[in-house]
């Protein structure tokens, strides 16, 4: 044996990975917000969601990733697990995309796919177009892989070595055993598949042979699931379950099924392609796919139900407690939905900042002691929010966005900013009803109007603006109504303060009084810069912002 021959095997191998990895991010990048759009139209719908997963698989070479993102949004809230069903199984259709690819002899022009796909990377100055030498160069790398892989395994099976290897693979259940162990190390059928089409264009394996390792490799495909649920939420784990209950089934019935039928079977792949063994693995990979679909998904609800008594379902007892809902480290393998998700993240903590300084000043103008612990232990939650998000979208940073996903996640960062500070006056706001009461502090009914109104364009102006944020949009209209909220309030404190020195000069405020007056005008009108920082911490509206602000 040729130790450099081995070698070669581990550097086709090496080439094969690489090719897949950097075609699969390239796809997935070029794809970007029609992935999330795609994503998104996710339904309860069974076979909806079955084309769903069989377009994403075929867009990210990848049914363990599909099955892992499952897992993150699950977790994440986003999808029940009646809805991962149909998702499920058109992954396992989606991901025999790569096999087929690997089937075509496109070993001569292979080279020219590298070359160009290189070039296209290395003088582009537009990402978008980046992503599409990527797909070419990986498409390339991973056929090269391929090609180096099964030239160099040839040679050693001059030796007998490898044919002595395989001997045992004739007993079915040794070759599920076998198809299982390989696929959960490497984490990815596609891949495995490929490494056994690369053995069958080398002739040391046949369909016979081949076709039950392929049916334990889809088992195996199941592990990352499994993997990417630890830790996760019992619904998330669900998931996990019932992504391997559909594959073990499916082997469950079709073993049986192709060793009754296995001559007629291997005589249908061998008429098919004949001659060209890596062309009939491909064949009996989509063959067990697409028969276990047909034969499973109707009993999706039975599985479903299945996985639901092997691992009930509880009320989760920590949903109140300080945690993201939306955000998860296993959906930044899809940096996209990443994105899309930090949105909702963002949105929700908006949302907890707008109901914690309505909560605020009701609780001033009521007197409400009660409201001031709910504030402040709000304004915990809202920290640690801010502090959760903002490490989040630096790794998303750290990943290979899209520009306008990387525009979006700046404004998001300039948007956590203003909102914590928001909070932060909301807190403020809580402690002055501390004082007033504890102290007993009066003001005068002209006092008290100059407040509520102030603190009503206040809370106008949030839902204004935090609308026009979370929708990222924003009207003409909108733009002039912000600003018109906006200056009112500057105009507001500057007019209190002045009828607020004259109560305090005929006496009819103190100064104790005043002094906590004039600090709640001031953090009143910050939060409503803050509010229009946030509406304006939009992608493209900063210059029409300017324009506004410049008629004025």
């Amino acid at each position: 044996m040729n130790i450099y021959d081995l070698f070669t095997v581990f550097g086709g191998l090496g080439l094969f990975f690489l090719g897949m990895k950097f075609m699969g991010e390239g796809l997935e990048l070029a794809a970007g917000a029609k992935l999330r759009q795609l994503l998104e139209k996710i339904t309860s719908n069974l076979y909806l969601g079955m084309l769903v997963g069989l377009v994403v698989t075929a867009i990210i070479q990848s049914s363990s990733a599909t099955a892992a993102m499952v897992v993150g949004f699950t977790n994440a809230g986003l999808m029940e697990l009646a809805q991962t069903a149909g998702i499920l199984f058109g992954s396992k259709i989606g991901t025999c995309m790569t096999s087929v690819l690997l089937a075509f002899d496109m070993s001569g022009i292979v080279p020219l796919f590298i070359f160009f796909g290189v070039l296209v990377i290395m003088f582009s100055k537009k990402n978008n177009y980046k992503y599409y030498g990527q797909i070419v160069a990986g498409f390339g790398i991973l056929f090269y892989g391929m090609t180096v892989m099964s030239g160099a395994l040839k040679a050693l099976n001059e030796t007998g070595l490898i044919d002595n290897m395989l001997s045992s693979v004739n007993n079915p259940f040794i070759g599920l055993l076998i198809g299982t162990a390989i696929t959960a190390v490497i984490q990815s059928s596609s891949a495995s598949v490929g490494i056994l089409m690369a053995l069958g264009a080398t002739g040391v394996i046949n369909i016979e042979q081949a076709i039950f390792i392929v049916y334990g490799m889809n088992i195996g495909a199941c592990m990352p699931a499994f993997l990417s649920a630890a830790g996760a939420k019992r619904n998330a784990k669900q998931v996990a379950i019932l992504n391997f209950l559909i594959t073990f089934f499916g082997a469950v019935i079709l073993v049986p099924i192709t060793l009754l039928l296995l001559d007629p079977l291997t005589t249908m792949f061998t008429s098919m392609f004949p001659g060209r063994v890596e062309a009939q693995i491909s064949a009996s990979h989509i063959f067990f796919n697409v028969a276990n679909m047909v034969i499973l998904m109707p009993f999706s609800s039975l599985l479903i139900r299945l996985t639901q008594k092997i691992f009930p379902h509880h009320e989760d007892p920590e949903k109140d407690k300080m945690a993201p809902e939306f955000i998860d480290n296993r959906i930044l393998t899809t940096p996209p939905m990443a994105v899309l998700q930090c949105e909702k993240e963002v949105a929700r903590l908006s949302s907890l900042v707008k109901k914690n300084y309505s909560r605020a000043v009701k609780g001033f103008f009521e007197k409400d002691k009660s409201s001031i612990d709910k504030v402040l232990e709000r304004e915990k939650v809202i920290d640690y929010l801010c502090s959760i998000i903002t490490k989040y979208m630096i790794k998303i940073n750290g990943l290979d966005i899209e520009d306008h996903d990387r525009q979006v996640m700046a404004a998001m960062y300039s948007a956590i900013q203003d909102l914590e500070r928001i909070g932060d006056h909301a807190e403020n706001i809580a402690e002055y009803t501390r004082s007033v009461i504890e102290k007993n502090m009066k003001f005068s009914e002209s006092a008290t109007n100059e407040l509520r109104h102030i603190c009503d364009l206040s809370e106008e102006l949030m839902d204004l603006s935090f609308s026009m944020f979370n929708s990222q949009t924003a009207s003409p209209m909108q733009i002039e109504q912000a600003i018109k909220i906006e200056d009112a309030i500057d105009d507001c404190k500057d007019m209190y303060k002045i009828s607020h020195i004259k109560r305090m000069n005929t006496g009819e405020c103190n100064s104790e009084s005043a002094t906590l007056f004039l600090n709640m005008l001031v953090d009143i009108e910050r939060v409503g810069d803050h509010s229009i920082n946030v509406a304006f911490s939009i992608p493209g509206r900063n210059k029409e912002f300017q324009k506004s602000t410049a008629t004025e």
